[in-house]
């Protein structure tokens, strides 16, 4: 009987071992990274504006390591403004893009040459055909290190004389971004064949894919 006795109780004892780490194992995969996004600390954001964001929103969405673009308005002092109101050249704010992109796949150098590349930093206020104070070309940096990405390259740029003319680019402390509205988003997916897409946004296209292949999708 006390070999019985002494049987269940290494039994029980062992039950209760084997379930204690059991209770352990399951508390540690529900604990530490496992409740944080995908996305979480992988991404950073970069915004600037060069023109109708139609365009620029384009041209980024087609390279590596950008998870998502967003046009949008920025670099004013009008509170959650409207497309009207930024149009009117009356709000401060430029239409402006703001990409969401992975540094370990391009970097913010990268990007801002790409920037440079398919828009005229040397035209105050205007784009083409494209006129007023909300098409100029500006960038809105986010923190230190960007700031002095962008003043660095300028710099370079000025000292290659890569332009005729001096650069006028803008740069400026990110205050708020704003979204535009619903219809902007993904505007040349949508519009391809239009008229303004076929004239202003696809030679754009064509200049990113002849110059920077390799950062392409």
């Amino acid at each position: 009987m006390k070999r019985v006795l002494l049987l269940l109780c290494i039994i029980f004892i062992a039950g209760l071992i084997i379930c204690t780490g059991c209770g352990d194992t399951a508390m540690e995969e529900k604990t530490g990274d496992d409740y944080i996004g995908e996305d979480a600390g992988s991404y950073e954001e970069a915004v600037v504006g060069g023109g109708c964001f139609w365009g620029m929103e384009a041209v980024f969405e087609k390279l590596k390591g950008v998870k998502a673009v967003e046009s949008g308005y920025a670099g004013g002092t009008v509170k959650s403004p409207t497309y009207e109101e930024v149009s009117a050249g009356d709000t401060g704010h430029a239409e402006v893009i703001r990409i969401k992109y992975d540094p370990e796949v391009i970097s913010y150098r990268k990007l801002l040459e790409v920037f440079f590349y398919i828009h005229d930093p040397t035209t105050p206020d205007r784009q083409g055909n494209d006129r007023g104070s909300q098409y100029r070309s500006i960038i809105l940096y986010e923190g230190e290190s960007q700031e002095q990405t962008a003043m660095k390259l300028i710099e370079e740029l000025e000292e290659g004389k890569v332009y005729g003319d001096p650069i006028v680019t803008e740069v400026k402390p990110l205050d708020t971004f704003y979204l535009a509205e619903d219809y902007h988003q993904d505007y040349y997916a949508g519009n391809e064949g239009g008229s303004y897409c076929q004239l202003v946004i696809s030679p754009k296209i064509e200049r990113l894919q002849e110059r920077f292949r390799e950062l392409l999708k």
